[in-house]
């Protein structure tokens, strides 16, 4: 069974579905098997973390964007990345929705994607400082994420910190 694994893996996936309707157990490859289900919840933790990632840099950038610059790339940056930060949210409730064993591991990913998030605020804001004053260091953000999960999931909340895009 594990050459059929190896040479069609669509074929072999059927088959062991099959195989497992009709209760024959002693005829599975449980090797190949436990495997797969190991990776595939690895994948969906995967994509969770990429969405995360995505959610929180665009985060951090608004919140910086919007206490910190207070200039006039507001109107320009911070819609779009509003817009970024409405689809990975809907992105990772979609994931949840589908697998919700993962929610359980929402919390442990926040802090795992953390440090990456924080560098790439740092490297993306720094491309457009205007002057050293403006370029943005590891103590530009906090060591650790300053918002829970349950705050950078709420659709009704944005880092604007009083920052009207319209005026």
């Amino acid at each position: 069974m594990s050459n059929l694994y190896e040479t069609d893996y669509h074929q072999w996936l059927g088959q062991q579905a099959n195989l497992l309707a009709n209760k024959q157990f002693n005829e599975l490859d449980l090797e190949n098997l436990i495997a797969e289900l190991e990776m595939s919840r690895e994948d969906e933790i995967d994509k969770l973390e990429s969405f995360l990632l995505n959610l929180v840099l665009h985060l951090l950038k608004c919140d910086y964007q919007t206490t910190v610059l207070k200039d006039g790339c507001n109107t320009h940056f911070i819609p779009s990345w509003l817009t970024s930060i409405s689809n990975r949210r809907r992105d990772i409730q979609r994931i949840i929705k589908k697998h919700k064993s993962v929610e359980k591991a929402c919390e442990e990913a926040l802090v795992n994607i953390y440090p990456e998030a924080k560098q790439g605020a740092i490297e993306e804001m720094n491309k457009y400082a205007r002057s050293e004053d403006q370029k943005l260091t590891t103590d530009s953000f906090p060591d650790t994420c300053p918002w829970s999960y349950e705050k950078i999931m709420d659709s009704s909340w944005e880092p604007l910190n009083g920052v009207d895009l319209f005026s």
